[in-house]
């Protein structure tokens, strides 16, 4: 009804602080802020919403490459400056049905909660009559595979698949491919059982390389004493220009179909060598 929509306009800041404001009367509030605007108000979310781990839901528009908008709208930064925050979950749908799980799950969750998901229209997948709880921080394994063990994040799982089937049928090599869902928390237990046997783990996500998902992947890996090799994909450590095309800018810092196959070829190569040379 619209009496349960506030529009504050551009002024993010007052939107979070607004919303934590109704979550301390018991009201469960949705946020619903463009990816790259949410960045705007990252004290309130800190301070007035995690601090006080208040149950605000962030719907984050526009996450990862946002071609048509301007060199301003990429929402490339989020997964770095939500994995910090302590007592948030942050999670990415893999489609429309992913999507209306993890909102409701969100809601559930009586915490804070980011979800972020790409502009544009979504894949067509057909939505549940019910919602599904998501247990928090497990991921969804979509094949297995005991060579490489892709973990990919919203639209970069289509790229995984595609990756997948190229590396098992040009290659030879046994590939598994996994929805990982959620940013934070991430599913240890799931990546550290594929990690003790797998030669190459490789990350996907629409979003920067400087510590994003990629980077809590191998974080994690480190902290267990594990030495599983990780190939991290993604965007590199600059801004990206505005483009009408998302293909032609994910071309440009080599994130176009075959550029990903040739760094996770190269990356094997140098693995084979290095066990070469131990030999």
């Amino acid at each position: 009804v619209p009496e349960q929509f506030y529009d504050v306009g551009i002024a993010e800041e007052h939107a979070v602080l607004f919303a934590a404001g109704l979550a301390t009367q018991g009201i469960h509030p949705v946020v619903g802020i463009y990816s790259t605007f949410l960045q705007r108000a990252f004290d309130q979310i800190i301070h007035d919403v995690c601090l006080q781990n208040l149950p605000v839901v962030f719907c984050m528009d526009r996450a990862g490459l946002s071609p048509n908008d301007g060199a301003t709208h990429h929402g490339l930064f989020d997964i770095v400056y939500t994995r910090c925050v302590p007592n948030a979950i942050a999670m990415q749908p893999m489609d429309e049905d992913e999507l209306v799980d993890m909102m409701y799950t969100a809601l559930e969750h009586k915490a804070p909660a980011f979800i972020r998901y790409p502009r544009g229209s979504g894949i067509g997948a057909e939505i549940k009559d019910e919602p599904q709880c998501l247990e928090i921080g497990k991921a969804r394994p979509l094949s297995e595979g005991s060579d490489v063990i892709l973990w990919a994040l919203g639209p970069m799982i289509q790229d995984a698949l595609d990756l997948s089937e190229r590396l098992q049928v040009e290659d030879g090599l046994s590939v598994g491919v996994v929805n990982a869902r959620f940013i934070k928390p991430l599913d240890r237990e799931l990546l550290f059982s594929q990690a003790k046997s797998a030669r190459l783990i490789v990350t996907l996500e629409d979003g920067v390389l400087s510590g994003g998902f990629g980077s809590a992947v191998l974080e994690s890996l480190s902290e267990e004493g594990l030495s599983t090799a990780v190939h991290r994909i993604g965007w590199p450590d600059r801004f990206i220009e505005h483009g009408t095309d998302a293909a032609i800018l994910r071309a440009s810092v080599g994130l176009d179909p075959d550029q990903m196959l040739a760094g996770i070829r190269k990356k094997l190569a140098t693995l084979s060598n290095q066990v070469r040379e131990t030999v």
